[in-house]
């Protein structure tokens, strides 16, 4: 983000403001490439196919971005039976069950799937690790947050019976599976990074001979998101993670946040909901986004906050992002 960007809001300030309130902002914060372009198949549909264009569960796990995409047509569903006959549906960024594109099919919809490819890249490692059967055949534990779109999404590429949730390393530690020396292991992308790797080396530690990825399939938004985090916390008195309660990688900011050295992290979805006192006594705040959350929404803040205080602006930012991921066909250029 550019000086003027960030320090824009700087002409609201007032000259008798007494307070001054040191800012740091993480970076990369905000929307990754996946939710970039989850939003753009979206948007995209509706500007080709017109109104309504419907979508199945939030297409990020972000209310600002639904309201915006509702105003411009799209109508959000949680399942197919509430599409009409000849319908245009997107499937969410979090992926979904093999059975949901078998339905669409069967009722003649024409369907947009607007899955992450990292997330549809776990979900080909799984079903490799299922494939063939016999001695190559394994089972797969999937680390994850049972409950989550992305997790349904993955288990529902295999049969019934195929995966087994693993929530915690709890969970990791006590796990029985029937055959310990055919397993791999795959992970939801958007989980703690530090929690997922204790979980890892449990069950690397329990099952020797366990396949899983090179590296855990946390995506790289992820990580570097959370390395900023973890390059703001330990200065600040107060983080706030812009971001949905039901958003898993705000929350796990929050968390790693927490464990980082802030004397407080919140999660706060937007403006509205920010309660003014908490930053009594507060010298230097943190700001960070989930990947699900727009920018304007952290301007939004940085904005009201500048009204309020005399801020001194810092940004940290960790590493630089030009990851961009292409439309699905028939929205790449193409018709089919």
């Amino acid at each position: 983000m550019s000086d003027q960007t960030i320090f824009a809001s700087k002409d609201h300030q007032d000259a008798t403001h007494q307070q001054t309130l040191r800012v740091l902002l993480a970076g990369p914060r905000g929307f990754c490439a996946g939710v970039d372009r989850a939003i753009r198949v979206v948007e995209e549909a509706l500007r080709r196919y017109g109104a309504p264009v419907y979508v199945r569960h939030e297409i990020v796990h972000n209310r600002t971005v639904v309201e915006g995409l509702e105003a411009k047509g799209a109508i959000f569903v949680e399942e197919l039976d509430e599409v009409p006959e000849d319908g245009h549906v997107v499937f969410s960024a979090h992926g979904v069950p093999k059975s949901v594109p078998v339905e669409a099919e069967r009722r003649n919809l024409l369907y947009l799937d607007a899955t992450c490819p990292l997330v549809s890249k776990v979900h080909r490692e799984a079903e490799r690790h299922f494939a063939g059967g016999g001695p190559e055949q394994r089972h797969i534990l999937m680390i994850g947050h049972a409950g989550h779109p992305e997790v349904v999404g993955t288990m529902g590429q295999l049969p019934v019976g195929a995966v087994t949730l693993i929530n915690d390393a709890e969970e990791a530690r006590t796990i029985q599976p029937e055959d310990p020396t055919r397993l791999a292991f795959i992970t939801q992308t958007t989980l703690s990074v530090d929690d997922t790797a204790e979980i890892v080396e449990i069950l690397r530690e329990r099952f020797p001979l366990i396949e899983g990825p090179k590296r855990e399939d946390i995506c790289y938004a992820t990580t570097n998101r959370q390395e900023a985090v973890k390059a703001i916390s330990h200065e600040s008195d107060l983080v706030i993670v812009i971001g949905s309660p039901n958003s898993s990688n705000s929350q796990r900011l929050r968390e790693v946040a927490e464990r980082s050295g802030a004397t407080r992290a919140i999660l706060v979805p937007k403006l509205v909901d920010l309660d003014w006192s908490v930053l009594e006594g507060v010298k230097t705040l943190g700001i960070s986004a989930g990947a699900s959350a727009p920018e304007s929404l952290v301007q939004e803040m940085v904005n009201a906050l500048s009204k309020k205080y005399n801020l001194k602006i810092e940004e940290r930012i960790v590493k630089e992002e030009s990851v961009s991921f292409r439309l699905p066909s028939p929205l790449s250029g193409e018709e089919k």
